[in-house]
């Protein structure tokens, strides 16, 4: 192992080592239902998470990084729009990502029916949650890579390259234990061609050690450019099958959109069974996998869209202005973070809005990379489902009957929903409700009620 060359990550993808209402109420009332499930990015493996925070030309990038293995073997490539100095790289915490994933997770909420015998049904809210080194040059060697700076950034050895052709590059990657395969020199050179640099990362594995961390931590790298993209191609090339990449991207004013790629929202707001309360995660897997196939796989899923002022249900609490400031939402003072940091929850406005994106791809399936532009579009949207347990005390009184009756066709309706989103067989949805299919035919034959 020790003698074996690091393999390329992709972008943001780690592959095998590495990286890469539907409410019964009327509209005046809040969501009343208990948050008690969510489905986070960790349910999927050859997963990868990105947050992407953006205004105006300033993006800053924060690539989440779950690498498994052997971290000499780590290596990262990653174009970037120009020559980043030190102040622009920096080592992130997971933590964080691990929280605005959690904030933004599709989620499921329950409902209790109250007594059909009492005419006046009382409701109370309830949220669980509310809202060092200095830079080098070097001269081009005779494959043409010119290592632009050089820098060491926590438990990362870190090189900015420019380069004049792809072959060269290549060479000089899989020289230096960048083992790229030769069909990346394509990629390589349209990004040549547009004049990009070349983000290359490394452990330092005496650092890690001094470091005394176990994982590595994600890296946030800051820049300028009109490009608002994501460049995923590389990642495509080592992958073995399909990957999942999470993307949040905090703007100020509205959601993001991708302009290369149509987008679908992730089915919403509808009662499924009760049974899903404990099935929740596989219940998301599918649900997902259902809605991507529909759009023949080549659809971005859109799971969240808010400000970040509050939500309705919160999966957990909005993120706090230091938590925003150490994602890389520069536009929060420092002060403001500062200020706001102890409390519990964020008080006031928080100038932040956040969209939550599930591709699962190939380089069949997305061949370019991820353009995105700006809106100003704040409809608010997220992934949430509903459960409601039928009221089990006596009921003596005249409108049981038709509670009964009532339930009976609600029940048919979440097992419809469920299959409908799925795939999954009816029947045996049916029977884990135990319920029985409803024969129009039969309960709607006049004899039925004639002497009742």
């Amino acid at each position: 192992m020790a003698n074996q060359k690091p393999r390329y990550a992709g972008y943001f993808i780690f592959t095998g080592l590495a990286f890469y209402l539907f409410f019964h109420q009327t509209s005046s009332f809040g969501f009343c239902g208990f948050f008690v499930a969510k489905a986070g990015a960790k349910l999927f493996n050859k997963s990868s998470q990105v947050v992407l925070v953006r205004d105006e030309n300033k993006s800053v990038l924060t690539m989440g990084n779950d690498y498994q293995g052997d971290v000499k073997e780590f290596a990262l490539v990653v174009p970037v729009p120009t020559v980043l100095k030190e102040k622009q790289i920096r080592v992130g915490e997971q933590a964080l990502i691990d929280r605005i994933d959690g904030y933004t997770a599709p989620r499921l909420a329950e409902y209790y029916d109250g007594d059909p015998c009492r005419p006046i049904a009382e409701f109370k809210v309830a949220r669980s949650q509310m809202p060092p080194g200095a830079m080098r040059k070097r001269a081009k060697n005779k494959l043409g890579v010119k290592i632009e700076a050089k820098y060491a950034i926590g438990e990362y050895d870190i090189l900015i390259l420019s380069a004049e052709k792809s072959s060269g590059l290549l060479e000089w990657l899989n020289q230096n234990g960048y083992a790229l395969p030769k069909e990346a020199s394509q990629i390589l050179r349209s990004y040549i061609k547009q004049g990009l640099k070349f983000f290359v990362a490394k452990v330092n594995l005496d650092r890690l050690e001094k470091s005394g961390r176990v994982k590595l931590r994600p890296l946030q790298i800051a820049y300028e450019s009109p490009r608002f993209m994501l460049p995923i191609r590389l990642g495509t090339i080592n992958g073995q099958g399909f990957q999942d990449l999470f993307v949040y991207a905090i703007t100020k004013k509205g959601r993001i959109e991708l302009v290369n790629y149509k987008t679908k929202k992730l089915p919403s707001n509808m009662d499924i069974p009760v049974f899903i309360k404990n099935d929740f995660q596989n219940f998301y897997k599918d649900m997902f996998a259902e809605t991507w196939n529909k759009e023949n796989k080549k659809s971005a899923i859109l799971e969240y869209a808010w400000d970040m002022n509050w939500c309705d249900p919160c999966a957990e609490n909005p993120l706090s202005p230091k938590e925003l400031r150490g994602l890389g939402v520069f536009w929060i003072e420092k002060a403001q973070a500062h200020e706001r940091g102890r409390r519990r929850r964020p008080q006031g406005a928080q100038p932040a809005y956040v969209t939550r994106l599930h591709l699962r791809y190939n380089g069949h399936t997305f061949p370019e990379d991820l353009i995105f532009k700006p809106t100003q579009n704040k409809e608010n949207f997220q992934g949430r489902f509903v459960i409601r347990h039928k009221w089990k005390g006596e009921m003596t009184c005249e409108g049981a009957e038709s509670y009964k009756k009532s339930l009976a066709s609600r029940q048919e309706q979440e097992a419809k929903n469920l299959a409908s989103i799925t795939g999954w067989d009816i029947n045996d949805i049916r029977k884990k409700m135990e319920i029985k299919k409803v024969d129009k035919k039969a309960s709607d034959d006049w004899l039925d009620h004639i002497w009742k």
